[in-house]
């Protein structure tokens, strides 16, 4: 074939299986318990998260304050591992840790804009609870802003040559990026909350 890809971007998925029952009603309690008594949390998500809940500028360290979310840092580590090997990395003796952690509770019609996620090498989410008909993660070309003039793609384009990727979650998968990648949470289509814990590793 003559034309060939270069410059893959890498976007790693799995689903911890069997242990996403317990784990989930355990993160499910302390959520909720979160909504409840994370003040600053819910005084910053009426202004900034309208209709929702996010510990993000409150409580992001919530890996090392739970047993539920230390369990899933721990559940996380082969899966970063993988990741990074599949990337290629060359860390110089040096480690990608988890350094924040925090909750997302998205109810309907709330969304979250596209965003990076600055000083960090890998993001991701953990899926909790996905309602049937809750949104995808929208994740955006990065060649995006270089087009300039180019037709658009048509509909039956390769999900790998769209301008956005959707990936439509369901509770116990993981999905893992590179932290410089551009993504968002569409408005929430479903009567139910879409609740996911979203975390960041640096090289540290």
């Amino acid at each position: 074939m003559p034309t060939k890809n270069v410059f893959p971007i890498q976007i790693y998925t799995a689903n911890i299986g069997s242990k996403s029952k317990a784990l989930n009603a355990g993160l499910l309690h302390d959520i909720n318990v979160l909504t409840r008594t994370d003040l600053e949390g819910i005084r910053w998500s009426k202004k900034n998260y309208v209709g929702g809940y996010t510990s993000y500028n409150s409580i992001t360290d919530l890996h090392q304050r739970f047993p539920d979310f230390i369990d899933l840092e721990k559940i996380l580590r082969p899966h970063i591992k993988k990741y990074i090997s599949s990337l290629h990395w060359d860390l110089q003796g040096r480690k990608v840790l988890m350094t924040t952690c925090w909750v997302n509770v998205v109810p309907a019609n709330t969304y979250h804009s596209l965003h990076i996620h600055p000083l960090s090498v890998i993001s991701g989410t953990y899926y909790v609870k996905i309602p049937k008909g809750s949104s995808s993660l929208k994740i955006e070309d990065p060649n995006i802003t270089k087009y300039m003039n180019s037709p658009p793609r048509k509909i039956s384009a390769p999900s790998t040559q769209q301008p956005y990727l959707h990936l439509q979650p369901k509770a116990g998968d993981i999905v893992l990026f590179e932290s410089w990648m551009r993504h968002e949470v569409p408005p929430n289509k479903s009567s139910q909350d879409r609740i996911s814990v979203s975390f960041n590793y640096e090289w540290l």
